[in-house]
């Protein structure tokens, strides 16, 4: 069972995981959370312990949520996704409208209607925890709020994920990698398709994975 401030703490980066896409750093909670880095490291440590999340290595800042058990009930709270063609995060490709399999994820983190994943192709937004080979889930949006991380097409048949920033004169689209430029478009060549919600991290299509 989890504590009254484990179980602040878990919603805590649930909240953040649906809103930015992605959990905050160890320095961020603190901040957001009026505690010390400590107390923030010591709840991950206990969460994780105790099988609610996961980190990929033992100093790794990525980390994972998994299902609570303490919270899931005796039917399973899973539910299918699709997932759309292929898009990328390095330079813009030709979208892909296609379903190319599915994932099962928990309904308990990701809710909403109509939400649909998208494979990734190159490392431009590594900065945000989205690498090469990654699944995106998305939230169908046909807008966007600045600093968001979004899926766009651009010109009605290139796609890519980028953090999108409304400016006086047209969109900008930034990466989370220097070695990228940011991208600059007028306002019409840019149709916002979604908001990233969520990762899978190095999923492969031909099965389902549940996170």
């Amino acid at each position: 069972m989890l504590t009254e401030k484990q179980q602040d703490f878990l919603a805590y980066l649930k909240r953040q995981l649906r809103h930015d896409g992605r959990i905050p750093s160890l320095r961020q909670s603190a901040k957001d959370l009026g505690v010390s880095h400590m107390a923030v490291a010591q709840l991950l440590a206990q969460l994780e312990k105790k099988g609610v999340v996961e980190r990929e290595g033992r100093y790794s800042r990525t980390i994972r949520l998994l299902p609570s058990r303490q919270t899931r009930p005796e039917r399973s709270l899973g539910r299918e996704i699709p997932v759309i063609g292929q898009i990328t995060a390095g330079m813009p490709m030709y979208a892909q409208q296609e379903w190319d399999g599915s994932v099962i994820v928990d309904a308990g983190l990701f809710g909403g209607d109509n939400l649909f994943c998208l494979k990734i192709a190159g490392d431009s937004m590594r900065g945000a925890g989205i690498f090469d080979r990654d699944l995106v889930i998305c939230e169908p949006r046909q807008y966007a709020r600045n600093k968001e991380i979004v899926a766009v097409l651009i010109h009605q048949e290139e796609a890519t994920v980028k953090r999108f920033f409304l400016k006086p004169d047209g969109i900008e689209l930034h990466p989370e990698n220097d070695s990228y430029p940011v991208m600059r478009y007028g306002f019409s060549d840019v149709l916002v398709q979604g908001k990233v919600i969520g990762v899978i991290r190095g999923a492969h299509p031909s099965f389902s994975q549940t996170i």
